[in-house]
């Protein structure tokens, strides 16, 4: 299956955190967009990796993606090396996106970075004729995606781009709280972490309300690019 799109993320949640609405989006215009999660997450404090696997099923199914895969990467120890980037260049070449958007070039989680500098990396050596690898038994063709794009996670890091996403924040928060047992709930007994808060829940659409009024939308989400962003003339701008 040929993607238009693959998402990455560290985590799951972090996709439906950063870039849920742009998915939903896209999604909509007919767009085939998959997801890849690059760990359980299962040092969260909360939950546990079967939790979250059932969660983030859900949240796939919310926002109508058309593949979501997990590669089982160690949560907070994974690395930017030969063996992690192989795992990513196979998921490239198998789905051929044109856009890849990954994790936040820089952030409070430490895996974020890392997941973030790792998948750039491995979709420019995912182009190399020389590096060869297989799936299923099978020889890859090289692919490199034309452009990589990073959400924005923790940090309030300014976007080189926003997209209105207005008209999507709905199916976006219903992915996030998918997630029933990583945010807000006033019935937990389980510990309290940064993200637990209510005010960390009510941060996502805060933020992208923010990002909407700087453009004049309802709801915007903000990314940062490792190449120029180009438009065909001036009234494509907003």
């Amino acid at each position: 299956m040929k993607l238009d799109i693959l998402a990455f993320g560290a985590h799951p949640d972090d996709v439906e955190l950063g870039c849920a609405a742009t998915i939903a989006k896209e999604v909509s215009l007919g767009k085939k967009v998959g997801i890849v999660d690059l760990t359980r997450g299962e040092l969260g404090t909360r939950g546990s990796a079967e939790l979250r696997d059932i969660e983030a099923a859900k949240a796939a199914e919310i926002l109508g993606v058309s593949v979501r895969e997990n590669l089982g990467f160690a949560d907070g120890f994974f690395r930017n090396d030969k063996e992690h980037q192989l795992k990513i260049i196979k998921m490239i070449r198998k789905y051929k996106p044109e856009i890849v958007l990954c994790n936040a070039i820089d952030d409070r989680h430490i895996d974020h970075p890392k997941g973030s500098q790792v998948v750039s990396d491995a979709c420019f050596l995912s182009g190399l004729l020389k590096i060869e690898t297989e799936l299923d038994g099978m020889s890859q063709e090289k692919w490199r995606p034309k452009q990589v794009y990073h959400y924005i996670q923790w940090k309030n890091i300014e976007p080189d781009f926003v997209i209105d996403v207005s008209g999507f924040m709905d199916k976006k928060i219903k992915s996030v709280l998918a997630y029933s047992s990583q945010f807000f709930d006033p019935k937990s007994n389980e510990p309290e972490t940064p993200i637990t808060s209510k005010n960390f829940t009510e941060s996502v659409e805060y933020r992208a309300k923010d990002l909407g009024r700087l453009i004049g939308v309802d709801f915007a989400e903000g990314y940062t690019s490792e190449r120029y962003v180009a438009v065909e003339n001036l009234s494509k701008l907003i």
